[in-house]
């Protein structure tokens, strides 16, 4: 059964010993290798923004097609350009929604989709890779930038492949309904959830299980790494206007400070979590922008916040959300401002729910994949507060059991000379020198997701 390691079992597991993997999976996978390769070298050198996936949705669609799945392009599409519409006001070139959803029936038994998610990040590359990624792209809201995966997601798609490719030789050894999705705009938090208001649920198979794997720069490559219940946070983002009367800086009883409420606000959200949310419960509000004012002697009459709001339960993430509205009320209530000027508070709506891995479907996926790949590389790894939007399956259908796991991708010497004090820590996800161990990564990537696979069908 998978277990727990410390960090010095962590260092010690890194030597993976090829003798762990030696099954006809293994060997399989290996087999496959050059070609699961070749993909993710494509995708990683032609990257596409957030709902601009086009030519990687097609690719994608191509190799699923040629495998016997039924193939469906453009599943959300009409949702994002209605989001699109409404947030710039005009639809750019090739903006819209790629979901891809692939559906082959084998059968009785469970229905067990499996997801890929497709977008690369605003980021010019560093890595000097020999397919490192050129590319210029206008982004859905019109500007141009440079482009890369920064955040692996071309090996995600290159995953969900090879996978697919494995079940198809193995039709004999499973019985139900397998759907693969490729889904767009992670990044930005809508892809599922287009894909899911276009009727991911009701005009295909609903799903009994929806698994997802996700390489991670942050844990040595031959290494799978995965967390039971929550596992990823709320993701709020959170805007305060906050008004003020102008005046000249050395008359500063003749108006009303923003600057000076602001800093106030700032101080007494951190009461929140320390003074208002349960010990034993997580929760996290960071300013992370602070603007005010142009010039030394003038106080200005605006100053705004943006803030990221993160939690795991919803009790916790409402006690937060309120508690910064009332506090930044409050402040300026006690700075003497009428109520004409009260802070603006603006919860952006399209927030990203709270991952929640299925106890019992992690033990059963976990425990196939430490059967397939060797139980001490298939480790535990606390909650992060991250965000995912792989969040919304579950929160769409409470009966639907959902997991997602890690990939590790960095390489292994490196991590292990960084954790013990003798360098530094391999570049992680969305840095521009991110750059993923490809055959460690690909090869364990596709046998768990497959032994994963197999084990959900095995009712």
């Amino acid at each position: 059964m998978t277990k727990f390691l410390t960090t010095a079992a962590l260092l010690a597991s890194t030597a993976f010993a090829p003798a762990a993997f030696a099954n006809d999976l293994t060997k399989s996978v290996a087999a496959d290798y050059d070609y699961v390769l070749e993909i993710y070298k494509e995708f990683h050198e032609n990257p596409e923004l957030s709902l601009k996936e086009k030519n990687t949705a097609s690719r994608l669609a191509k190799e699923l097609a040629e495998l016997g799945f039924d193939v469906t392009e453009r599943v959300g599409d009409d949702w994002i350009q209605d989001k699109i519409k409404a947030d710039v006001g005009t639809i750019y070139e090739d903006v819209g929604g790629y979901g891809v959803v692939a559906v082959l029936k084998n059968g009785d038994g469970p229905t067990v989709m499996l997801r890929a998610d497709m977008d690369a990040l605003p980021l010019e590359e560093k890595t000097g890779l020999p397919f490192e990624s050129k590319v210029m792209q206008q982004s859905y809201r019109g500007e141009d930038v440079p482009v890369m995966h920064a955040c692996a997601h071309d090996s995600h798609v290159a995953i969900l492949i090879g996978t697919a490719r494995q079940l198809i030789e193995r039709k004999e050894d499973w019985s139900g309904t397998l759907v693969l999705i490729g889904q767009p705009a992670e990044e930005l938090g809508l892809g599922a959830k287009a894909m899911l208001e276009d009727g991911l649920f009701e005009n295909f198979p609903r799903p009994d299980y929806v698994l997802a794997t996700h390489t991670s720069g942050w844990a040595p490559a031959g290494v799978i790494s995965y967390t039971s219940g929550y596992a990823l946070a709320n993701v709020d983002s959170v805007d305060i206007t906050i008004k003020g009367v102008g005046a000249h800086g050395s008359a500063p009883h003749m108006g009303k400070d923003p600057i000076v409420i602001g800093a106030q606000i700032v101080n007494a959200l951190q009461t929140l979590v320390s003074r208002e949310v349960n010990p034993l419960k997580a929760g996290v509000v960071t300013v992370g922008s602070f603007q005010a004012g142009f010039v030394h002697n003038i106080i200005p009459d605006e100053a705004k916040l943006q803030l990221t709001v993160r939690s795991y339960d919803d009790d916790v993430r409402k006690t937060l959300l309120d508690g910064i509205e009332r506090i930044a009320i409050a402040q300026a209530l006690s700075a003497g401002l009428p109520e004409e000027l009260m802070p603006d508070v603006n919860i952006q709506g399209d927030y990203t729910p709270s991952t929640y891995n299925d106890p019992d479907m992690t033990d059963r996926v976990m425990g196939a994949v430490g059967k397939s790949i060797g139980e001490d590389n298939v480790i535990t790894q606390p909650p992060s507060m991250g965000g995912e939007d792989f969040s919304q399956f579950h929160r769409y259908d409470k009966d639907i059991k959902t997991l997602i796991f890690w990939t590790g991708g960095a390489d292994p010497d490196a991590y292990a000379a960084a954790v013990a004090g003798e360098g530094e820590l391999p570049p992680g996800n969305h840095s521009p020198f991110f750059a993923p161990q490809p055959e460690e990564s690909l090869k364990l990537g596709v046998q768990a997701m497959t032994a994963g696979t197999l084990e959900l069908f095995d009712e």
